[in-house]
């Protein structure tokens, strides 16, 4: 049978059904957002997860375009497909140099929409505007408006807080004008990426409903697991018959790299849309995703901050702390989450707090990686390869050649480091062996604490604690005591006990001790 196109990259829904595209239809989730007769919502998801395909959808179902749904499951439901007149903008399409600009901007796009409509809109600001095309188009009835990436221009400008400030005025006036116009709006829809809090973008539309975190809409966006194997399972069975490894496996391994997104409480886990497209496309494991915004803003703040990434993949957070953030404090870790690069994993109904991680491998291993070459003068190919050098010489249990790697890695840190020193080092200990056990597929913790690095290979187990202050008996010490080894005491595997000491004065691995377990 012939497999439907995938659909990479594609954002209209009419080109995507007119062209045979696949489709895993989300239109149940939909009609519950326009099954309310005067809906306003808002939803924010990262980048590359369908929301301006989500956005064109919406358009079509008011345009009234009922043919484009048949046989979805939107078409069998009792909805009775009034057209309505739809203002639909997308932010994306325009950089606004600063907040001045960007009233000319939003003017002009205005004033495109009443010309595509056939409304030549009078004179004015861009708050006359969007109130004269509402009106106009409205007439004796209603309009729908469908704003996708409302928050770029903000974005645009989250290295200069002053200029965002004032495009944050700009956007607070352009869309509480929509909140005056209630009476003559059937429905809004705006989306983006980043959620602003205290005195944020949205606080004149106090009608406005939030449903990032809504549990009934947890996997409007993004792929279930059920839906993969619903619509792409032949495509899966392709790619297992080319790496010659059983379908479940291969599944197993796609899971790894692209799944574990999580929106909402119950954790219903979703894959990342535009990596799963890609990977069934070319049949081969990649960071489609992570490639396509690499997050130089976010390493900046980490390395300006001194932020301790050891608490990245394993942070408690009540969702008041992570689901919006403040534009004039700018926090790591709500950035991190609605960008992308962190998720939910788990909640506690109990405490309400939710635990936060890495959604998946594609994102730890490409984000690491690039911590890790921020932190050193490596690139990222550099780093990789020296990672892979590594962890051949411990495969070997070659020690001292696995310490003239790490050696080198510390020698060329700059002396103009912007974090304390002993925090810099033990972020480069942390990435540079957690990016080991990342490779491996294996993450333990002992009951009792944590050493600073465990690495489960093949050829053996590795443990290593590293002392700023003592000696390497030292650390060999604090593994025993603290029982590190402990998980792997029934192991047919070697156990290698490693204790390391490093000399913050000469910036280097002073010594190191190992011992058999």
């Amino acid at each position: 049978m012939m497999l439907k196109l995938l659909p990479i990259g594609i954002q209209s829904f009419r080109k995507l059904i007119e062209g045979g595209y696949l489709y895993v239809d989300k239109t149940r989730w939909i009609y519950e957002l326009i099954r309310n007769p005067s809906g306003v919502y808002f939803l924010a998801r990262p980048r590359r997860f369908g929301k301006s395909l989500l956005i064109s959808t919406l358009e079509e179902i008011f345009r009234g375009n009922r043919p484009l749904f048949r046989g979805l499951w939107l078409d069998d439901q009792p909805y009775d497909w009034q057209p309505f007149p739809v203002i639909r903008m997308d932010l994306s399409l325009y950089r606004a140099e600063n907040a001045e600009h960007l009233k000319l901007v939003l003017a002009e796009m205005l004033g495109e929409l009443g010309e595509r409509a056939g409304i030549a809109l009078g004179p004015g600001d861009h708050l006359k505007r969007l109130r004269e095309l509402v009106w106009r188009l409205a007439g004796d009835g209603r309009v729908v408006i469908l704003v996708d990436e409302y928050d770029k221009p903000l974005l645009d400008h989250l290295d200069d807080l002053a200029e965002a400030r004032r495009v944050r005025e700009v956007l607070r006036g352009f869309y509480g004008v929509i909140k005056g116009m209630d009476a003559h709006i059937r429905f809004v829809m705006l989306t983006g990426v980043s959620k602003f809090s205290k005195v944020g973008v949205f606080s004149g539309l106090n009608n406005l409903e939030d449903i990032s975190l809504d549990t009934r809409f947890a996997t409007l966006l993004g792929v279930t697991e059920a839906e993969l194997l619903d619509h792409a399972t032949g495509y899966l069975a392709q790619m297992a018959d080319q790496e010659q490894v059983a379908f479940d496996a291969l599944l197993a391994q796609v899971r790894n790299w692209y799944n574990g997104f999580c929106f909402a409480a119950d954790c219903q886990s979703v894959y990342n849309p535009f990596s799963l497209w890609l990977m069934l496309s070319q049949k081969r494991f990649g960071n489609f995703w992570f490639d396509t915004g690499t997050p130089t803003f976010l390493i900046k703040l980490i390395e300006q901050r001194g932020y301790d990434v050891r608490e990245l993949g394993n942070r408690d957070s009540s969702d008041l702390a992570f689901s919006a953030y403040d534009l004039d404090e700018l926090p790591i870790v709500p950035l991190l989450y609605q960008t992308g690069y962190l998720t939910i994993k788990r909640y506690d109904p109990t405490s309400r707090l939710y635990r936060l991680g890495y959604p998946n491998y594609e994102v730890e291993h490409a984000f690491l990686t690039y911590l890790l070459a921020a932190f050193t003068p490596s690139d990222i190919g550099a780093a990789g390869a020296e990672l892979w050098r590594l962890r051949e010489a411990l495969q070997a249990a070659d020690f001292d050649q696995a310490f003239a790697i790490l050696r080198a890695f510390f020698a060329s840190i700059p002396y103009d480091i912007q974090m304390p020193q002993e925090r810099y080092y033990q972020t480069v200990f942390y990435l540079v062996f957690r990016l080991l056990g990342l490779q491996t597929g294996v993450e333990v913790r002992s009951s009792r604490g944590r050493a600073d690095a465990i690495v489960e290979l093949a050829e053996g187990v590795f443990i290593f604690e590293f002392k700023l202050e003592g000696t390497p008996a030292d650390a060999l010490a604090q593994i025993r005591r603290q029982g590190y080894a402990e998980p792997y005491l029934g192991s047919l595997k070697p156990v290698y006990l490693i204790g390391v000491r490093f000399d913050l004065a000469q910036r280097t691995i002073a010594g190191w001790e190992m011992a058999r377990n």
